[in-house]
């Protein structure tokens, strides 16, 4: 039998390296729940809470989001479950597009897929880089994740985190998202 006990220890010891490496005296990482989903983010700093309505495919939809701002850098984490019916990568597809709108990105966005382990494996399941204008009319970089999984009873959970600052932080984005997690 084939013991996974050492790849956890090793996927741990990833995880707490991304998250010390990332850490600098404004930035006190923090795991919290996302209801109503499954989902659980690595915040860091104390995230303010919020619930708001959008249209997300057509239809109102509640939105669960925690956001602060630490280390030069705007967090935010936006979570939601949506009904059987409802198509999750149309859904995922959409809310990327409004949120690239909103930050009116312009020149060169780059795409990979992203997956926390439970995460359905859709095309719009992405880590997206891009670059554009803040509300102040400065200019901002994003990094945005946006992931889906099965809900039980049916439905889909949907959850999108995006890290927003004036200069890339790629380590600070790394320990972010590394801590969005399906449990």
């Amino acid at each position: 039998m084939v013991s996974l006990r050492p790849v956890a220890l090793a996927a741990s010891f990833f995880a707490a390296w991304l998250t010390l490496s990332a850490c600098t005296p404004s930035l006190n990482w923090r795991e919290l729940p996302l209801p109503p989903t499954g989902a659980q983010a690595l915040l860091p700093c104390k995230p303010d809470h919020a619930e708001r309505s959008v249209p997300l495919g057509g239809q109102p939809t509640e939105l669960a989001v925690l956001g602060c701002e630490a280390g030069g850098a705007t967090f935010a984490v936006m979570a939601t479950k949506v009904g059987a019916g409802r198509m999750p990568d149309e859904l995922l597809a959409g809310w990327e597009q409004a949120t690239l709108g909103n930050m009116k990105a312009t020149g060169e966005t780059t795409r990979q897929p992203f997956q926390p382990a439970g995460g359905l494996p859709l095309a719009h399941a992405q880590r997206v880089v891009a670059q554009g204008q803040a509300p102040n009319g400065r200019p901002v970089h994003a990094q945005g994740v946006w992931t889906a999984r099965a809900a039980e009873g049916g439905g889909t959970e949907l959850v999108h985190a995006v890290m927003y600052s004036e200069r890339p932080q790629p380590e600070v984005a790394d320990a972010f998202f590394a801590g969005l997690k399906w449990r």
